[in-house]
């Protein structure tokens, strides 16, 4: 699929301009992949300036300086390369999509609602595995209409704890934790450390203490075992809060986002929720 999308935008480009300019084009995006790939951010911006350098009025040039921008956890410029894009190509719905993911970043979850509608209404069945939009539902407090998207991710998710854990926090909030545990989707093994330890929290068959102690005991690199100390404390941290417990939520919210820092978009998650949580 990724292969067929960059072959496409290779004929976008070629159409526009001379072939030795497009090819350019083609280099510099094709090195904000590689190295985006490596992790290596600095060098996919490089690349990504080169690009709209080379085509400010092409889209996916911007579009891609949006995704590094977004991945270098710069949401005010990643918004702003996404509205170029999309100024450029109002067909471009997936720069729609991903500036919901950085207003969600900035705490703005009417914003990102707006954009991820916008992006389902245009690409319907992108609704199922868009579990970006149902954790902004649930912030929203929209919880019955997040319930209702994960139960959809369960198609695209089934082996997924953390799809299975949100329907439950969004039906926790709903009908209580006692009620929503009769609900709980049905997952097969999650390979990841300790999502099955986490599985069982909140059905009830495990504590909070031995979810934590399955991620510091795991047998991982330094990477995984920081990766798995920040999901263990992400999801703790929200399974206490679902239970009432304020303070206890916020400590293990707090220990996930400022001592286990990790790349992923789940990162912002918490902390956007701990900087909600200390509003309260």
């Amino acid at each position: 699929m990724r292969r067929l999308f960059f072959t496409f935008l290779c004929f976008l480009m070629s159409s526009t301009m001379s072939a030795s300019r497009a090819d350019e084009i083609e280099d510099a995006i094709r090195k904000v992949q590689v190295s985006l790939k490596k992790g290596d951010n600095e060098a996919a911006l490089k690349a990504a300036d080169e690009a709209v350098k080379l085509a400010p009025k092409n889209a996916m040039a911007w579009y891609f300086r949006g995704e590094v921008n977004g991945r270098l956890r710069k949401p005010d410029e990643a918004i702003k390369d996404f509205e170029k894009a999309m100024s450029l190509d109002e067909k471009l719905i997936a720069a729609t999509n991903q500036r919901g993911g950085e207003q969600f970043k900035l705490g703005k979850i009417d914003e990102s609602i707006k954009d991820f509608e916008a992006y389902i209404k245009a690409n319907p069945k992108g609704y199922d595995d868009h579990w970006r939009y149902g954790i902004s539902l649930y912030y929203a407090k929209r919880f019955a209409e997040g319930a209702k998207q994960f139960k959809a991710g369960e198609k695209a998710f089934g082996n997924d704890v953390e799809n299975a854990f949100w329907h439950y926090l969004c039906n926790a909030r709903v009908d209580g934790v006692k009620k929503a545990r009769e609900t709980i989707l049905v997952v097969g093994p999650d390979a990841r450390v300790p999502m099955m330890k986490v599985y069982d929290l909140i059905k009830g068959k495990a504590t909070a203490e031995e979810v934590i102690k399955t991620a510091q005991e795991a047998k991982l690199d330094a990477e995984d075992k920081n990766e798995a100390l920040f999901y263990a404390h992400l999801y703790v941290g929200l399974n206490f809060e679902a239970e009432g417990d304020l303070k206890k939520s916020q400590e293990h919210l707090k220990t996930a986002v400022e001592k286990h820092k990790i790349s992923h978009y789940m990162w912002d998650v918490g902390n956007v929720h701990l900087k909600l949580l200390s509003k309260k």
